[in-house]
C-alpha cells in the first residue's frame, strides 16, 4: 500500500511541477536510449559474422582492381570485363595451421569447387603465407613458408637484388634470405618483398623487415634474417594468388629450354 501510494504521489508531483516532468522525461529518455544502445550493441555482435564476410568480399575486390590498376599504368580508361587481369584473387579461411615442426603446413576451407589450384600463392593483408601444394574438392594443403621444403623468391624493396626465402626452423616470427650479393646496400629495417620472378607471386608482396645479416663463408652472399610482417601463429582469413598467365609463361620457359 505504501508503496502503491507513493508511486501515486510521484504521478501527480511530476504532472504538477513542469521542472519536475521535465526532469523525468529526460530520465526515460536516457533509459530507453541506454537501451536501444544496448540491443544494437547485441545485434551488432551477433552479425559480425556477416559484416565480417562482407569485408572479405569486397577486400577480394579491392585486390583485384588494385593489380588490375597496377599491370598497365599507361591505360587511363579500363574496361575491366574485357581487360586481361594479370592476376585473381580468391579468399579462404584457414581451418588448421601448425608452425611448432620443422615441416608445417596450412588447411583452407576451399578447393577446387571455389577456383582454388596447385601453385597459387597464398597471403594475407600484411603478407605472404605459402603456396598451395595439394586441393580437393572443398579443401587445400599449404605449404607454410615455415616449411624446410619452402623456398620463395624474394628479394630488398628498395632494389632489384633478390634470393631464396627459406626458413631455419627455429623462431616461427623469423625466416631467411639467402644468396643476397654483397654488393647489395643491405639495412637493418629494410623492407622485404616478393621479387616477382615466379608464376606464383607478383612482385611487391610484402615479407618483412630486415633484423640481421651476415655474409657467408664463401664472402659473397649475404644470409638475412627477416621479421615477418605476419604473425604466422595467428592466421585467420587469406587470399589466394591465381597467375592468369601462368601457362602462357611456363610454355615460352618451355620452349626456351629446348
Amino acid at each position: 500500500m505504501f508503496l502503491f501510494l507513493l508511486f501515486i504521489s510521484l504521478v501527480l508531483t511530476i504532472q504538477s511541477h513542469s521542472y519536475h516532468k521535465s526532469k523525468f522525461i529526460s530520465s526515460t529518455n536516457f533509459l530507453s536510449g541506454s537501451i536501444y544502445d544496448w540491443n544494437y550493441s547485441i545485434h551488432k555482435y551477433f552479425n559480425l559474422k556477416e559484416h565480417n564476410q562482407r569485408l572479405l568480399n569486397e577486400n577480394t575486390f579491392l585486390r583485384n582492381q588494385l593489380h588490375l590498376l597496377k599491370s598497365d599504368t599507361v591505360h587511363q580508361y579500363i574496361d575491366t570485363a574485357s581487360y586481361n587481369r594479370p592476376f585473381t584473387f580468391y579468399k579462404a579461411l584457414v581451418i588448421r595451421n601448425t608452425y611448432n615442426k620443422v615441416d608445417n603446413s596450412i588447411l583452407l576451407d576451399k578447393g577446387l569447387n571455389d577456383s582454388i589450384t596447385t601453385d597459387m600463392g597464398i597471403i594475407t593483408d600484411n603478407g605472404i603465407v605459402g603456396i598451395v601444394e595439394h586441393t580437393s574438392s572443398n579443401y587445400s594443403r599449404v605449404i607454410s613458408i615455415l616449411n624446410s621444403n619452402s623456398k620463395i623468391n624474394a628479394g630488398l624493396k628498395k632494389t632489384n637484388h633478390y634470393g631464396t626465402l627459406v626458413w631455419n626452423g627455429k623462431d616461427p616470427n623469423i625466416v631467411q634470405l639467402e644468396v643476397i650479393p654483397r654488393q647489395a646496400p643491405v639495412k637493418k629495417g629494410d623492407t622485404i618483398i616478393t621479387a616477382g620472378r615466379s608464376t606464383i607471386f607478383p612482385r611487391g608482396i610484402g615479407i618483412g623487415t630486415v633484423l640481421d645479416f651476415e655474409l657467408d663463408q664463401s664472402q659473397s652472399y649475404y644470409l638475412i634474417d627477416i621479421a615477418l610482417f605476419n604473425d604466422m601463429t595467428d592466421i585467420g582469413f587469406v587470399y589466394a594468388i591465381k597467375n592468369n598467365n601462368k601457362e602462357e609463361i611456363k610454355s615460352l620457359i618451355k620452349a626456351e629450354s629446348n
